[in-house]
């Protein structure tokens, strides 16, 4: 990636609203990361990561002893989110917590909901979709930021059905 790509995609997300946008190649990272106020400088970080040497035999062995153990922080913490419903995101575009700028929120932490409320608006090719739960409860916990990008199947929502 040349200069003039890293610049282009430091426009591109400074346009698109995004605050923190990551990218790994195989030879390099980059994090771009903006601010909402305009009085704060953008910040752009890029790290070359450096090619692997082949690792001798004995230096593989504490490499391989400590793998497992980072699963096992994760797997904890899906144990006790597996009781909640996910609500994911049908399509790729950026989320909206509220129908316009000057209105409350949608839905708040702690929120009852039913089937059929509307959660959130996800903005994509110009079109605003609003996205209905299909299932009812509590909201549990927001998982995306208002004006974030999201994909297909991520995450926004967990609910407690109970």
């Amino acid at each position: 990636m040349d200069i003039r790509e890293i610049q282009n995609l430091i426009k591109f997300v400074a346009k698109s609203g995004a605050t923190e946008v990551k990218l790994e190649m195989d030879d390099f990272k980059i994090t771009i990361k903006t601010t909402v106020d305009s009085g704060q400088p953008e910040i752009t970080y890029l790290q070359h990561a450096p090619v692997a040497p082949v690792a001798a035999p004995a230096a593989a062995a504490p490499v391989a002893a400590a793998a497992p153990a980072a699963p096992a922080a994760p797997a904890a913490a899906a144990d006790s989110d597996s009781k909640y419903i996910t609500i994911k995101s049908p399509i790729i575009g950026t989320f909206y917590r509220k129908p316009s700028p000057d209105k409350a929120p949608y839905v708040e932490v702690g929120a009852s909901i039913k089937k059929g409320d509307v959660l959130c608006v996800i903005e994509a090719m110009k079109l605003f979709n609003e996205i209905e739960s299909e299932h009812g409860g509590k909201i549990v916990k927001i998982l995306v930021d208002d004006m974030s990008p999201v994909e297909f199947d991520q995450p926004l929502f967990l609910i407690d059905p109970a």
